[in-house]
This record gives structure tokens, C-alpha cells and sequence, in this order.
């Protein structure tokens, strides 16, 4: 999609850093560079960028790209890379089956190509050895949307952030890690008198417009937001009906947040003074337009998933869920962590939000797909997948745009199990990354990618 400005010719995109989705605009200069600007008509920045997104044309250079496939490190032809992993796979699944092999895939996929590989994976080779590194991110909102909603899926959205009167930050430096999210905050802080509460332990760059700071311990956040459910249960600020109309088990989380009933005890819990405890559940409670912002401080935990359900169960008892300016928000990092969840990238995961174990969507899915050989049972989660590759059960990996051998934990552990694995392939836009170094199988990939036209 192109437009017309001053003579000139922009071609509309999206900014690929984080999660946020500014969209931008870009053209090629006479010189050859690229010249980028926010596009004011995208309704997630409306013509802003950050420092990163300013600074997108600066990537766009052959220096440090791989630009030729290659194997065993020697260049060759896309057709011969090609068929060496098609035939390799084929060899190993015909000698192994099918769970001998694996897709480690990204975050920074386009959704399309999310679709196709997942398609792939589950469709047509029959296993579901397909995870993302969003694993290491999402998967605990993930869990909790479900366990909450019913299904993976997120109730807000940006416009929310300036129709609230409270905005709360709980493991989220929006500043930093969001920071046209927090520009549009701070305008609508200027404006409306928005109040702000940050939740970290640390005192970070969005404490700069926080009107109420709660560095807690960390970890403690399921008693702090158990014990907001309680005091909001004994100052009567539950809405029955909504409760009534599209929940159960609200007396079991309440039972469960009555270890918190009192303000003294999530003091000690927290390491938070009761003051400010006080201040932040009064607000919550005569505040009905509170969006709740959380990100990774939540999200990446051992009770991850506990502390996103703490959390949308303060909304559900309240009924402040999918309504302008109050709702639970969860932001992701990157920039496509949600696109991969919509269409199935995540090992137990089918597609498009439907499920293994149901007999009906398998039919849906495998009629639409036109295949008789559908996955059956969900795939090896990111750190399954490695266990078995060093267990020798997977004998065949392809990563797509992601970094294991840096991101993941246990890092020198991982790097032994890539440099143990049979066959590794890796599709990346740079030339040089740690995971590369085992490569038997190099792919160039795209950078970037304009949306087509309508």
C-alpha cells in the first residue's frame, strides 16, 4: 500500500522492535537510503516513534547479512539448501518418525509465516514439535487468559490507556520497554489528571509519572493484588451480577485470597508500608475505569500464571473487563508474540485458538487444511524440546529468527545440546549469532517486510 506526499512515494509498514505495532511509513531516497517516519493515520501512534523506530532505515544495509544459503559452509543455490533440509527431514522422520523432529520458531515472524509453519508441522508431518520463544514471555498469560476467559485472548486495547482514570503498572517498565505506550500515558496523565501506579521493585524510568510507587518484594505480587480482592469483597465493591452472569468460582478465589484479608499481613508479605497499600486499594475501588497494564515482571516467574490469575480475578469480581478505559491488559515484548498464539504457534496448541483433544475442531481443522495426517497430541514446550534433543530423541531442529543459544536459560547447557544435535538449521537475516555456529544448514531470511497491497 502506497501513498502520495509532497510529490513523494511512502509505502506503509509496521515497526518490527516491540510489541507496541507503530506503524510507520517509508521510501527510498535518491542516494539509495531508506527514509522512515511514524504514519499519523495508524491508530497505535499516530505519526509517533521511538528512538529505535527512528532509527529503522539505518538497519537496512547489506553490512553483517547473510545473503547466500549455505551448507555444511558452503554457499549454494536456494534449491539445493533446500532439498538437502527437505530431504534430510524426510530421512529422519521415515527412520525416526515424525517427533524426531523439531521447529524452533520466533516472535519476530510475520503471522503468516507463523501460520505456515505451524501448518506444516501439525498438518502435514504429523507432530506438534513446534514452540516459540514467546514461550519464555507469554506463556503465563497464556495460561491465565485461558484459565480466566476461556481462551487466550486480551480485552483492552491502546485507546483503554487514555479513557482510564487509573492506570495501574505491575511488572511493566512502559518507559523503557514500551515507550510510545507510555507517551500516549503521559499525554492523557497531562490532560484528563490520569492517576498512575507503578508497581516494580525497582525504581524505574516510569516512576517518572507515577502518582503512587509500590516497590515491593519481589515475587509477592498474588498477595498483594489476593489481598486487593479481599478488601474490595469487605468493603462491598464486588458486582454480584456480573459475577453471577459470567463466572464460577469466584467463592474459591475469594477463599483463597482470605489469607490476605488482612492489610498487615500483605505488608509483611510485600515489604510494602500499609499506607500505601491502603492508598492503592482505595483507589482501585472507587476508580470502576482501571486499566491494569502487565508485562514481563509478571509474566516470567515460577508462578507466572498465579500472578496473571491474582490479577484478572480483581477485574472479573469487579466487572471492569473489555469496557472502555477498564479492563486487564497484558503487553508483550515482541512484536508478533500475540500473532504466533492467534495462529497455533505454541507447541499445545492446535490453530486459530483451537485445541487438541477436541474431536470436533480437529475435523474443522484437518477438512480446511486437506490433511489426513493432523497432529494429535500437543508437542514438546521450548525447554522439552531441548531436553530431548540432548536425550537424542530429536534428531533434526530448524530455528527461524530467534537466538536459543543466548536466550534461553541454561545457556552453556544449550549450546552443548545445539552442538550435539544431528542436524541444525537456522534461517536469520545476520550473518554471525551464537545459534549459527552449529548451523549444518544456513537460511537467509527478510529483514523486514512491507504489508501487500489491498
Amino acid at each position: 500500500m502506497t501513498t502520495k506526499n509532497n510529490d513523494s512515494t511512502w509505502t506503509k509498514s509496521t515497526c518490527a522492535y516491540c510489541g507496541v505495532g507503530c506503524g510507520i511509513e517509508a521510501k527510498v531516497n535518491a542516494n539509495g537510503t531508506l527514509e522512515v517516519r511514524g504514519d499519523k493515520d495508524h491508530p497505535a501512534n499516530y505519526g509517533k516513534l521511538c528512538s529505535k523506530g527512528l532509527k529503522l532505515g539505518e538497519t537496512v544495509t547489506p553490512n553483517g547479512r547473510m545473503l547466500s544459503p549455505s551448507v555444511h559452509g558452503e554457499d549454494c543455490a536456494w534449491d539445493d539448501a533446500l532439498s538437502h533440509v527437505a530431504n534430510t527431514f524426510k530421512n529422519t522422520i521415515a527412520e525416526h518418525g515424525p517427533d524426531a523432529v523439531a521447529f524452533y520458531v520466533s516472535g519476530q515472524l510475520l503471522t503468516e509465516d507463523y501460520y505456515v509453519v505451524n501448518k506444516l508441522m501439525k498438518g502435514f508431518i504429523g507432530t506438534a514439535n513446534i514452540d516459540t520463544n514467546s514461550r519464555l514471555c507469554m506463556a503465563s498469560s497464556v495460561v491465565g487468559h485461558k484459565r480466566a476467559f476461556g481462551e487466550d485472548c486480551v480485552p483492552g486495547n491502546y485507546e483503554d490507556l487514555e479513557l482510564a482514570n487509573l492506570v495501574v503498572l505491575t511488572g511493566s517498565n512502559l518507559a523503557w520497554c514500551h515507550p510510545v505506550l507510555y507517551q500516549r500515558l503521559k499525554a492523557a496523565k497531562a490532560r484528563r489528571g490520569t492517576k498512575i501506579v507503578v508497581i516494580d521493585p525497582r525504581q524505574t524510568a516510569t516512576c517518572e509519572i507515577a502518582d503512587l510507587h509500590l516497590p515491593l518484594f519481589p515475587g509477592s505480587d498474588i498477595a498483594l493484588f489476593n489481598g486487593l480482592l479481599a478488601y474490595l469483597a469487605k468493603r462491598g465493591q464486588i458486582n454480584q451480577g456480573y459475577i453471577d452472569n459470567n463466572t464460577i468460582g469466584f467463592g474459591s478465589a475469594l477463599d483463597t485470597a482470605g489469607r490476605f484479608a488482612n492489610i498487615n499481613t500483605v505488608a509483611l508479605a510485600t515489604g510494602l508500608k500499609v499506607g500505601d497499600i491502603e492508598t492503592f486499594y482505595q483507589w482501585f475501588r472507587a476508580t470502576p475505569k482501571t486499566v491494569t497494564v502487565y508485562s514481563q515482571g509478571v509474566n516470567q516467574s515460577t508462578s507466572g500464571s498465579d500472578k496473571v490469575n491474582s490479577i484478572l480475578n480483581c477485574h472479573l469480581a469487579t466487572g471492569r473487563v473489555g469496557l472502555p478505559g477498564s479492563t486487564p491488559f497484558s503487553v508483550t515484548g515482541q512484536p508478533n508474540a500475540m500473532g504466533g498464539r492467534e495462529v497455533g504457534g505454541l507447541a499445545n496448541t492446535l490453530a486459530a485458538h483451537m485445541e487438541f483433544g477436541n474431536k470436533e475442531q480437529a475435523e474443522l481443522l484437518s477438512h480446511f487444511w486437506q490433511t489426513e495426517n493432523l497432529a494429535s497430541q500437543p508437542g514438546l514446550k521450548a525447554m522439552d524440546m531441548f531436553n530431548a534433543m540432548e536425550s537424542g530423541k530429536i534428531k533434526a531442529l530448524w530455528v527461524m529468527a530467534t537466538n536459543p543459544a543466548v536466550s534461553l536459560p541454561e545457556s552453556q547447557r544449550i549450546n552443548t545440546i545445539l552442538a550435539n544435535c544431528p542436524y541444525v538449521v537456522v534461517s536469520d537475516c545476520v550473518e554471525s549469532n551464537d545459534t549459527l555456529k552449529y548451523a549444518h544448514v544456513r537460511l537467509p531470511a527478510q529483514a523486514g517486510a512491507k504489508n501487500p497491497a489491498p
